[in-house]
């Protein structure tokens, strides 16, 4: 009964407006005065606690490097690399949408800071060579998906800090299924754009020598590859080489691009300060939330509903993605991972599925969400950008999402899409 009254208050806190953190806090707050289970005192232990993981401070610094490279303009150098070579042909700018924001994952690890910096440039260019408003709109969000599944993702780092799992594999485990999303848009894109009656001038894009748009892209290039060497090589920690990460590009907009001004820097590190600071108080509320599940024994109770259904792993996969989908829709992905996953795992784990690859389905399961309705918060980014109304762009992203969800059952029942790496790299295990 506590359990049924707690998980319906803080959806109802939600409902009226509070914020997920809010509403978390509320609602095991008020588990702990009416169960009294344990002082209230408990609250503000668990806050302090949960937010002492050292591996959390890589997520403001990932988000910083993003804010770093839009200010300084290497994503706009970047941006430019890329169109020089997919531009001039037909249906390039689609392909440059979707190549920059898998560059661009590899930088900041965050959907909707992709989908702003690329659409803020490509949207405009699209329209230009007559795309339709909504099919550039929409091309530019269902592209970002990929933010939060290549490394570094910062939902990543999150599980990884939740459940006490491996950044390294989890960030290994999620290249191969990034790469294999991504294909899913060219392919669904190219077929999209061959009707298409488009104005391209390949002059546009290629009023400088290659060898110069490469220079002035080469920093932009070097930030993702700091991060990637790093996790590979085990060198330092997340965190280090996300600060690591930071420092190169701040290093280059001083004194070699001459881009980054003090005015610009205090704007990237508001930006940042902005984004994690909602994921820092969303682990601040954690703890209570986690104290009381743990109390009302919620994985045993859906262990004990698994194992008494005789479900198989084929059947326990399809439901979790079946329900991270629908819940998908009208929440969150980090809230919806900082309260679910806790309790799924121990059943998955105890089912026989590694633990790695269903981080990651997870983790793409959720970024999928991302771009449907009613608040995936890549459509609302994207049509704030473009002006295009958002049933417009939810009608042109049908094709994508079905080629990505297909994308999807692939990694669910073919592991090794996600072990592969993680296995050659780091040895086999989790």
């Amino acid at each position: 009964m506590m359990l049924l009254v707690t998980f319906l208050s803080m959806f109802g806190f939600m409902l009226v407006g509070l914020e997920v953190f809010a509403s978390m806090a509320a609602a095991g707050i008020l588990y702990l005065i009416i169960s009294g289970n344990a002082p209230l005192n408990l609250v503000a232990a668990n806050m302090i606690q949960g937010m002492q993981s050292f591996t959390l401070l890589a997520i403001p610094f990932f988000i910083l490097v993003g804010e770093l490279m839009n200010v300084t303009g290497m994503t706009k150098k970047l941006i430019d690399l890329i169109q020089y070579f997919l531009a001039p042909v037909k249906g390039g700018l689609a392909h440059a949408a979707i190549t920059m924001d898998v560059i661009l994952s590899c930088v900041s690890g965050s959907a909707p800071a992709n989908a702003a910096a690329c659409a803020t440039v490509l949207v405009p260019a699209m329209k230009k060579e007559k795309y339709p408003d909504d099919f550039a709109a929409a091309i530019n969000c269902v592209s970002s998906v990929v933010g939060p599944i290549i490394p570094p993702s910062i939902l990543m780092v999150v599980l990884a800090t939740l459940l006490n799992m491996s950044v390294g594999r989890l960030f290994m485990g999620g290249i191969i299924a990034g790469l294999m999303m991504s294909g899913s848009l060219y392919i669904v894109a190219a077929i999209k754009v061959r009707n298409m009656d488009l104005s391209v001038d390949p002059s546009k894009y290629r009023q400088k020598p290659l060898y110069k748009v490469f220079l002035e892209a080469l920093p932009g290039l070097m930030a993702p590859m700091i991060i990637i060497v790093g996790v590979l090589t085990g060198v330092a920690t997340i965190t280090e080489i996300s600060i690591l990460a930071c420092s190169f590009v701040m290093f280059v907009g001083f004194f070699i691009t001459r881009t980054l001004s003090p005015r610009k820097l205090l704007q990237a590190f508001k930006k940042a300060i902005l984004f994690a600071s909602a994921i820092m108080a969303l682990f601040g509320v954690l703890g209570t939330f986690t104290f009381f599940m743990a109390v009302e024994r919620v994985d045993v109770m859906l262990s004990n509903f698994i194992f008494g259904m005789e479900m198989s792993p084929w059947m326990f996969l399809l439901m979790v993605n079946i329900f991270f989908l629908v819940i998908g829709m009208i929440m969150d992905a980090l809230p919806l991972m900082t309260i679910f996953m806790p309790v799924f795992m121990p059943v998955a784990m105890s089912l026989g599925i590694d633990p790695i690859h269903f981080g990651v389905l997870v983790v793409v399961n959720l970024s999928i969400g991302l771009c449907t309705p009613p608040i995936g918060g890549l459509l609302f980014v994207v049509q704030k950008i473009s002006g295009v109304p958002i049933d417009r762009i939810v009608k042109q992203t049908i094709p994508f999402v079905a080629a990505m969800l297909v994308v999807l059952i692939i990694i669910t029942y073919i592991p090794q899409v996600t072990l592969f790496l993680p296995n050659l790299i780091f040895g086999g295990g989790a």
